[in-house]
């Protein structure tokens, strides 16, 4: 750490610390504070000049200038629910270390180097899960593959060393390896580890251990409620994480819920009753995934229809907007690709490397051609596979159809053929072909609703910048 980034960075925690201060008696001053903290320190690059007159932190100030909005009303409730100390932490960590000084470093990085450098990674310490949900491939695949502790800190070195800081932490079950990921983040206390877990295995111990660490955050995996949810992922499930989730709450620790919407459960999954029930139990935010056909075991039954896909598409965003009184942070990883370029794997802003080692573009694609027990995490971004993502992406200029896999299945073979990569399933392999074998139909039938909704999208665009 430059001298430079030490002063900044003790700075941006002294104002902070100010800011915190102030929020204990005027919630409102507390937020502002911070506001003219991050318009302060930090500053649009000029890549970003070039783009938008911008960064990430700028528009924030639009958000919180009314005492009413909805996410100044957040922004309180996040200083009403969440240890101050975790607030500082988080700010420092993944705003400024990963959200700001990270990524501009991480653009650097990947012209220096001329390949794609992400701006997060995700990792798995374990196979090991002592779930079975219905259509996930880590359940079949056993107990035996794990990355050491030296493993997972030569991962996270490394991966400073690229400018990366933020971490996600998946599985198999995480939490098998909570001894490990505390120490981890104890000793990178610069980083966010974001472990996502099905929450069966959150305890008092584990909560106090994450209030001194204070930069590791869950996502806790929920499907519905009891009848939904146990239906893939076991009878008990639900009562589990709801339990989880009060425990989280009374130790004041910052939580979400991930959840994988299919045919079976996408209409519960974003009805106003399912997203009260998150927001009362402390839940801040909520992934949402797209159920994936991955395995060779895995069948096709799960995956959404066309106008289940649509439908979802429509009532998250619209439940998202600032119109809408839902206190929740909302992101679609599959139709939010018009905010991210597309497909964001292959290094592009995220990896996967397994319990093997193997680097992985995606955490839904499972073929690589390296691994960090033979290769430098920065050989493995120079990997064949990962340099034909660079060369592919964005793989539709329509961005409802970001992936290679799920809606423009031709490209995924191809790649995996000219990189020769292999399949790094811990089980079964399966070839490309076979994974694809899978979409194919449902990539056509979602196409011409895909053109449909982005047309409309751009449509729309066009009119707010007239």
């Amino acid at each position: 750490m430059g001298i430079s980034h030490k002063a900044a960075r003790t700075a941006i925690g002294a104002g902070l610390d100010i800011a915190i201060n102030h929020a204990k008696n005027n919630e409102e001053q507390g937020i502002q504070d911070i506001v003219n903290l991050l318009n302060k320190y930090f500053k649009p690059t000029e890549k970003d000049k070039e783009k938008s007159g911008s960064n990430a932190f700028s528009n924030i100030a639009k958000y919180t200038s009314d005492p009413n909005s909805k996410w100044m009303r957040y922004a309180r409730k996040l200083f009403e629910n969440v240890d101050p100390k975790i607030i500082k932490t988080l700010m420092l960590n993944l705003g400024y270390e990963a959200g700001y000084r990270g990524l501009n470093t991480v653009r650097e990085t990947s012209d220096k180097y001329n390949c794609n450098v992400p701006w997060t990674m995700l990792f798995d310490p374990t196979s090991a899960c002592n779930m079975h949900c219905k259509g996930c491939w880590s359940g079949e695949y056993g107990t035996k593959h794990n990355l050491s502790f030296d493993d997972m800190d030569s991962i996270v070195s490394q991966g400073k060393e690229l400018g990366t800081h933020m971490y996600l932490l998946t599985g198999g079950e995480p939490l098998v390896r909570k001894a490990d990921i505390v120490k981890l983040a104890k000793k990178h206390s610069d980083c966010v580890f974001h472990c996502f877990t099905n929450g069966t295995l959150v305890d008092e111990k584990f909560c106090k251990d994450m209030l001194n660490c204070r930069n590791i955050i869950l996502a806790i995996s929920l499907e519905g409620f009891e009848t939904e949810n146990d239906f893939r992922r076991g009878d008990g499930c639900f009562n589990n994480v709801m339990l989880a989730m009060d425990l989280l709450r009374k130790y004041k620790l910052p939580f979400g819920t991930s959840v994988c919407w299919t045919s079976k459960n996408c209409e519960t999954v974003i009805s106003d009753e399912f997203l009260k029930l998150l927001v009362d139990k402390g839940c801040l935010w909520a992934w949402y995934f797209h159920f994936m056909p991955v395995g060779q075991n895995t069948t096709n039954e799960l995956i959404p229809t066309p106008d289940q896909r649509e439908y979802m598409l429509k009532t998250l965003r619209k439940k998202r907007k600032e119109n809408n009184d839902n206190l929740l942070v909302m992101l679609d990883f599959q139709n939010d690709g018009e905010y991210v370029g597309g497909c964001i794997a292959g290094g592009k802003h995220f990896l996967h490397i397994n319990s093997n080692g193997d680097v992985e573009p995606c955490v839904f694609i499972h073929y690589s051609t390296a691994n960090i027990h033979e290769n430098t995490l920065l050989e493995a971004l120079q990997q064949p596979l990962f340099m034909q993502y660079r060369k592919n992406q964005p793989f539709n200029k329509n961005m409802f159809r970001p992936c290679p896999m799920l809606e423009n299945p031709s490209f995924l073979p191809k790649m995996v053929k000219d990189s020769n990569a292999k399949s790094t399933d811990l089980e079964a392999p399966e070839e490309a072909n076979h994974l694809v074998g899978k979409t194919v139909e449902y990539s056509k039938e979602w196409a011409p609703v895909a053109e449909r909704l982005w047309d409309e999208r751009v449509k729309e665009k066009a009119r707010k910048d007239a």
